[in-house]
C-alpha cells in the first residue's frame, strides 16, 4: 500500500511539483528570514561575545545594552577587585571617536580601550600583525571590515597613521571580528591610549571585565559583586540577552522578520493545501476502489500521510538547503548576517509539520466518506 501511494504521488507529476516547488519556497523563506534574524541579534551583541577572556560583566544598574555604557569611577575597580571568589578583574573601555585620515577625510569609528598589562578583550583573530604590538607607542588595530570601509580596494593598512581626537595613531594589526549593529570601524587600543583617544565624558572606565576563581560560579560571584558594590553583574550570556531584548523590544526587527516568515508559511499552507487537495480529489477513484478491494479509511488514511511526509520532507530538506548554501555564499560579506543556529532548523520543521496537517486534513476527511461504489461509477 505504501509502494501504491508512492507511485499515485509521483504519477500525477504536476501535482507533485507544484508542492514540491511551494513547500520548498515555504521553508527556504522561513529558514532564510529566521536565519537573518538570528544573525542580526548576534550582531547586536557581537562585541559582547568577541571578549572571551571575561566571564563577568559590571556595569551601572541603568545600562540596558552595550551601546549605553554608563562610566564607573576608579574605586568600583578596586571594590570588585576585592570580593571574595574574583580571581581577577580589569577596567574596559568604551566610546565613540573621530579618526581623520591621512587624505583628510574623516570617520566615526568606536574605541575599545583595553588593560595595558593584561590586553584582556582583546581580538582572538588578528588577519595581519599581532595583540602583542599594541604595546607599541600610539598603536591601534583596526577590524578587518573597517579597513575596507576606511580604504576601500587597498591592501591591508598595516604601517598607516591616523589621528584620532588630535592624537597620532599607527595601525600595527588587522582583526576579525564580529559585526558592529553600528556598522562603524572598530578600533582597538591600551587604555593610556584610549584616555587620549576618547572625549573627555568617555575616558572612565565603560564597563569591568572579570573572571570567577577555579571552582567557584559565576552566577554566584556576581551576586556578591553586586551586594557589595551596588553595580549590576552579569555573566557574559546574561548581558547578550539584557542586550538583544532591548533591540526586540525597542526597535521593530521582530515585527518585520516575522511578517515576512508569517507570508512564507501562509504561501506554504495556500499553495501545497489548495495543491494537495486537488491532488487528492482527483485520486478518489482510486481509494475508492482500495476501500472496495477492502483497504480501510485507516490505512487509506495512513497513505495520506505518507504522501504528505514524502512531499513535507523533501521541501523541507530543499528549503533548508537553499537556506544555507544562501548563508555559506554571504559568509564574511560585510553587509549581510547570517546565522541558523538548530532552533531554526527545528522551528522550520515545526512550520512544515504544520502546514502538511493543514494541508490534508480536508483531504482525509474527504477520503473517509468516499463510497466504494464511485469506483464502479
Amino acid at each position: 500500500m505504501s509502494w501504491i501511494a508512492w507511485k499515485m504521488l509521483i504519477g500525477n507529476r504536476t501535482k507533485y511539483l507544484v508542492m514540491l516547488f511551494g513547500l520548498t519556497f515555504s521553508s527556504l523563506l522561513i529558514a532564510q528570514q529566521c536565519s537573518i534574524f538570528c544573525g542580526v541579534l548576534r550582531m547586536t551583541a557581537g562585541q559582547i561575545l568577541d571578549v572571551e577572556d571575561a566571564m563577568i560583566w559590571v556595569i551601572d544598574p541603568h545600562v540596558r545594552y552595550i551601546e549605553d555604557l554608563k562610566p564607573l569611577a576608579e574605586h568600583h575597580l578596586r571594590e570588585v577587585q576585592s570580593v571574595p571568589g574574583v580571581a581577577w578583574a580589569v577596567g574596559w573601555r568604551r566610546g565613540i571617536t573621530r579618526a581623520t585620515l591621512g587624505d583628510g577625510r574623516f570617520q566615526q569609528v568606536i574605541l575599545q580601550g583595553l588593560d595595558d598589562e593584561t590586553l584582556v578583550g582583546a581580538p582572538q583573530v588578528m588577519v595581519a600583525g599581532r595583540v602583542e604590538d599594541l604595546r607599541k607607542p600610539d598603536a591601534v588595530i583596526l577590524d578587518e571590515v573597517g579597513c575596507q570601509l576606511l580604504w576601500p580596494g587597498e591592501p591591508l593598512p598595516v604601517g598607516r597613521v591616523l589621528t584620532i581626537s588630535e592624537s597620532r595613531a599607527v595601525v600595527v594589526g588587522v582583526c576579525r571580528v564580529s559585526l558592529t549593529f553600528q556598522t562603524l570601524p572598530l578600533v582597538y587600543a591600551r587604555a593610556s591610549l584610549a584616555r587620549r583617544f576618547l572625549p573627555p565624558q568617555r575616558r572612565d572606565i565603560s564597563a569591568i571585565l572579570a573572571r570567577p576563581r577555579p571552582g567557584e560560579s559565576a552566577e554566584e560571584v556576581c551576586r556578591r559583586i553586586h551586594e557589595r558594590t551596588g553595580l549590576d553583574a552579569l555573566t557574559r550570556d546574561e548581558f547578550c540577552w539584557r542586550t538583544i531584548d532591548h533591540y526586540l523590544r525597542r526597535t521593530g526587527l521582530l515585527a518585520n522578520f516575522g511578517t515576512t516568515v508569517a507570508i512564507g508559511f501562509i504561501v506554504g499552507i495556500a499553495v501545497v493545501g489548495q495543491t494537495f487537495y486537488t491532488f487528492i480529489a482527483e485520486s478518489l477513484p482510486h481509494f475508492a476502489m482500495l476501500k472496495a478491494m477492502g483497504a480501510s479509511n485507516l490505512r487509506l488514511c495512513q497513505m495520506i500521510l505518507l504522501q504528505a511526509a514524502v512531499v513535507g520532507t523533501t521541501g523541507f530538506g530543499l528549503g533548508v538547503g537553499l537556506a544555507a548554501l544562501f548563508g555559506e555564499m554571504t559568509r564574511g560579506h560585510s553587509k549581510l548576517v547570517f546565522h541558523m543556529p538548530w532552533q531554526v532548523l527545528v522551528g522550520t520543521g515545526l512550520a512544515v509539520v504544520v502546514i502538511m496537517l493543514l494541508a490534508c486534513t480536508l483531504s482525509v476527511l474527504r477520503v473517509a466518506r468516499v463510497e466504494p461504489a464511485l469506483a464502479v461509477r
